[in-house]
């Protein structure tokens, strides 16, 4: 893999590519996407299906420096997500970086569409679920295999997500979708960055894109920090604007 911005240089393993990942101690959110060239963030309902080993390697790395995962319930069911995984030498980094030796776990659901026997919720390490109250009420299931923490009465409030996640500790966010969620995000201004793998396939018309029909008025504006290259991928790392 080359690093081709900020700098020239080759990244030789998962100990590099989490330099290159690295987070500021402070509050950070992050979203982590793939894309076809022309847009598409799915084939066949999965965006796995776009990504390749140099895609695997960041998506891990973005892990290992990350406080918390944080993700849909739509992408927990369609990909279906496991519990969080890093190998034994990238628990030890974590461990000298004076973090826990896995990042935690919070689905974000605003329907309660989880069903408490999935594989995500098999690990010991209880993840958070952020919800409703409404959902809470309705749900008390939930509860017992995960720590569910009320983010909105009808809607789940973003920005009351994230300073629940901050009040654990949970300060540097990786989210991995969905578009759902990215959208809410980046309509409330709360991505801080952005990091987009362009996989060197066109898909045409019929998928999901990374935003849908959603606009925005100003557009939002970033700036390009990151860049990696390899097997044909385009690993890109923006920097949000609109946050400065």
């Amino acid at each position: 893999m080359r690093q081709l911005i900020p700098d020239l240089s080759s990244i030789d393993g998962q100990s590099d590519l989490e330099t290159v990942y690295a987070l500021p101690a402070s509050r950070h959110v992050r979203a982590n996407f793939i894309s076809s060239i022309d847009g598409v963030i799915e084939l066949k309902g999965l965006s796995r299906t776009l990504s390749g080993p140099a895609d695997r390697a960041a998506f891990m790395s973005m892990r290992a420096v990350a406080d918390v995962v944080l993700v849909g319930a739509g992408t927990v069911r369609a990909e279906r997500y496991g519990p969080i995984k890093l190998d034994d030498a990238a628990r030890g980094r974590r461990v000298e970086r004076g973090l826990q030796p896995l990042p935690g776990l919070a689905i974000v659901s605003g329907t309660g569409g989880l069903d408490p026997r999935a594989p995500i919720f098999a690990a010991s390490q209880r993840p958070l679920v952020l919800t409703t109250a409404l959902v809470a009420t309705e749900r008390p299931d939930l509860g017992q295999v995960a720590d569910v923490v009320v983010c909105g009465d009808d809607r789940v409030d973003t920005t009351f997500m994230l300073d629940a996640l901050s009040e654990r500790g949970l300060v540097r966010v990786l989210c991995e979708g969905g578009p759902t969620l990215l959208k809410s995000l980046l309509t409330d201004h709360l991505v801080d960055e952005l990091c987009l793998t362009l996989s060197p396939v066109i898909a045409g018309s019929g998928h999901r894109s990374l935003t849908g029909d959603r606009s925005f008025e100003p557009p939002l504006t970033f700036d390009l920090v990151g860049l990696l290259e390899a097997d044909g991928m385009l690993l890109t790392r923006y920097r949000s604007l609109d946050r400065e």
